[in-house]
């Protein structure tokens, strides 16, 4: 998994009718855009150091000069 600041990070729950996560990543700690990630979730307004796990992917940003609304 590779990575850019202003990407989003999404964690699909490991249950069935389960909330899936959403989350900004704020911030990396390797220069390849390898984890782990400094995240802003959306969902609880707080950042966290994270490894994403097998149910996380990345949504890249197409245009950064638009970070709100360009995902793909």
């Amino acid at each position: 998994m590779k990575a850019a600041v202003g990407d989003r990070l999404i964690i699909e729950s490991r249950h069935l009718d389960g909330p899936r996560r959403t989350g900004i990543i704020t911030g990396l700690y390797q220069s390849d855009g390898s984890p782990p990630y400094v995240v802003r979730w959306l969902d609880e307004k707080h950042e966290t150091l994270i490894f994403p796990g097998p149910g996380a992917h990345v949504e890249y940003r197409r245009d950064p000069s638009f970070p709100g609304s360009c995902f793909v």
